[in-house]
């Protein structure tokens, strides 16, 4: 069957490629879009967190008197290597356990081996960078819920990132539709005119939920309550996400009964709504967090 041809074809997954022998053709390795995104992402959000620390009256309520913030240059720069372990392989397993069960036995050496072809799930790297918070926190004696609270202002700067990816690799694809932004996907067998989900993500993931957190930062001192920004994030991701679903190509692994109705995405959102709702009432309901302790160089 002939390849459909995508709306698009200005750009390619392999940005260019870097040979490592000269002499034997082929040699070398790709640079690809989804690998840059997660770069840019993880370096971007480093350099954002080490300007959070360097704004101590960020950290304090409005009436409180700036001490310094509640973590260090090394302190991110230790939880930077973590975050990247806990992206890539918890995105990679959560991947595997959420949407390709059956790869667990049936070609167990893919689960690495096919990491370049793409398949990572959000829900699964969310849940290894908390266990990469947990491990800074408790390795560098960190109050757990501030630098998360950090973690989830920069944290939509990678979903941006991650989701125009997606776009640009054309995958993640949404449902059949006719509306007039409509566009077709190389990778798509039925090469039908489809909703650009993957921006409608990058819409609401990253940039709404950016402005959100940011502007509750900035504006209303939210980090001075500490967990409130995680509950935010958690809150405004799943009902994001759980609304975009609507939208995304049903996944082909849900039973017969709940496909086109109930996704993967949905019921991993759920829990997440629960807990943001759990830790914004927790946050506002426990009095503002005294000025922390630890002092940086803010020059």
């Amino acid at each position: 069957m002939e390849a459909c041809q995508s709306t698009f074809q200005l750009l390619n997954e392999v940005i260019f490629r870097i040979p490592l022998d000269f002499i034997r053709e082929g040699w070398g390795f790709d640079i690809r879009w989804y690998a840059m995104a997660y770069i840019a992402g993880l370096l971007l959000g480093w350099r954002y967190m080490l300007a959070l620390a360097k704004r101590p009256r960020l950290w304090v309520p409005a009436e409180g008197k700036p001490k310094g913030a509640p973590f260090d240059i090394e302190d991110v720069d230790d939880l930077l290597l973590w975050a990247t372990f806990g992206v890539i392989g918890g995105g990679r397993l959560g991947y595997v356990l959420f949407y390709q069960t059956d790869a667990i036995w049936e070609r167990p050496l893919w689960i690495v081996t096919g990491i370049v072809e793409g398949g990572m799930s959000f829900h699964g790297g969310l849940i290894g960078v908390g266990l990469a918070l947990w491990l800074t926190a408790r390795a560098r004696k960190l109050d757990l819920w501030r630098i998360a609270d950090a973690a989830a202002v920069v944290a939509p700067i990678g979903l941006f990132f991650g989701r125009l990816a997606n776009f640009i690799n054309g995958e993640l694809w949404g449902r059949a539709a006719n509306v007039p932004w409509a566009m077709r996907f190389e990778n798509d067998p039925l090469c039908a005119l489809r909703h650009p989900s993957q921006l409608y993500e990058a819409a609401l993931e990253g940039v709404l939920i950016f402005v959100v957190i940011n502007l509750a930062t900035w504006k209303y001192r939210a980090l001075a309550r500490p967990g409130l920004n995680t509950g935010l994030f958690l809150v405004v991701y799943g009902l994001s996400r759980a609304v975009l679903e609507t939208v995304r190509e049903p996944d082909s692994h849900m039973p017969d009964a709940l496909q086109g109705y109930v996704t993967m995405g949905m019921l991993l959102s759920i829990p997440m709504i629960f807990a943001g709702a759990w830790l914004i009432h927790r946050a506002l309901k426990a009095a503002p967090a005294p000025a922390p302790t630890k002092i940086i160089d803010a020059k």
